[in-house]
């Protein structure tokens, strides 16, 4: 019979969380263990505390670690201690409602560690109002044959629109094959618009790198050479890792902030959940002052209402569960 691993307990703030199984291997390519893990978020706390702040979460969970399955929780898994927060949802589709984890300091993140989350997925709204999102999410998602030099280039047509239009951009790595940028926008819009905006932005960088780049609804349209820019990531429930989050592939890498100076050269493989605690030591998290440059949405609505005149179509929203 295998011994159970002994338990660990780890001092956050003014909490204590137990690690269960804290030698269990969870990166069996690099060895990186669920304390590993654990200690990864605590060298990150203030980064990835700010990116989860007061949003629903969605955790994926790896009980038996990547060479195990991948479980994707709604609800906040059983057992949590009382101070462990959560936000209620509704999800139309079911007709039932759902409490998420609604991170508000760093004991919950390393608490869903310790149930086996290795990823977090936030909605782009906040607990106040989770109808009215306050962050735009553009996401270049390279097709299969898209080089990443592709998403580097495109990322400059993203930053140049974005200047032109006064709002500031907050670029990470995806942690897989893309890249995210982020805008703070005023909670006043629901879903729809929010969405219907963020699709008037890509139908513009679309226009500007029409060799490179798809807004092609149904993936058997698209140029798999193409980058297709998803705004559906402002979807109502749909989510994507955030800033700081380890993803769930066998390097361990980390969806990870850089400056706009660094698209042109980064190396998606060189943030890995090794590597970023260094970086976060030395820089800081690059996404600190993201509440402080908020943008209207006001002038791709109005980008929105041109294209329709002009006879583009708005695809359905994908149903929201």
């Amino acid at each position: 019979m295998v011994k159970a691993s002994p338990s660990v307990e780890i001092e956050v703030d003014n909490r204590v969380v137990r690690i269960s199984n804290p030698d269990r291997v969870y990166f069996p390519e690099t060895g990186a263990t669920k304390l590993d893990v654990a200690q990864y978020y605590l060298a990150v706390g203030p980064g990835i505390v700010n990116a989860l702040w007061e949003r629903p979460c969605m955790l994926h969970r790896f009980p038996k670690g990547l060479a195990g399955p991948k479980v994707h929780q709604k609800r906040l898994p059983q057992g949590a201690p009382d101070w462990v927060e959560t936000v209620r949802l509704y999800f139309p589709r079911w007709g039932r409602t759902a409490d998420e984890l609604c991170v508000t300091e760093l004991g919950a993140v390393i608490w869903a560690v310790q149930m086996s989350t290795v990823e977090f997925h936030p909605w782009n709204s906040r607990r106040e109002d989770t109808e009215k999102p306050d962050e735009w999410r553009i996401d270049l998602d390279p097709g299969p044959d898209c080089p990443f030099s592709t998403v580097q280039t495109v990322a400059g047509v993203v930053r140049e629109l974005l200047d032109e239009l006064g709002a500031v951009g907050y670029p990470k790595t995806s942690g897989g094959s893309g890249m995210h940028v982020y805008v703070r926008i005023p909670a006043e819009h629901g879903f729809g618009d929010v969405r219907r905006a963020a699709h008037a932005f890509a139908r513009e960088v679309e226009r500007r790198a029409p060799k490179l780049v798809t807004t092609a609804w149904w993936r058997k349209d698209r140029d798999p050479a193409q980058l297709f820019v998803d705004f559906n990531q402002n979807t109502r429930d749909h989510t994507i890792a955030c800033a700081y989050s380890i993803r769930g592939v066998a390097d361990g890498r980390v969806s990870t902030p850089i400056t706009w100076d660094e698209t042109a050269d980064v190396d998606p493989r060189d943030f890995t959940m090794r590597t970023v605690p260094a970086r976060f030591a030395e820089i800081g998290d690059l996404h600190a002052d993201i509440d402080d440059h908020p943008f209207s949405i006001e002038p791709l609505l109005e980008w929105a209402d041109r294209d329709e005149r002009d006879g583009a179509e708005t695809p359905p929203e994908p149903d929201a569960g």
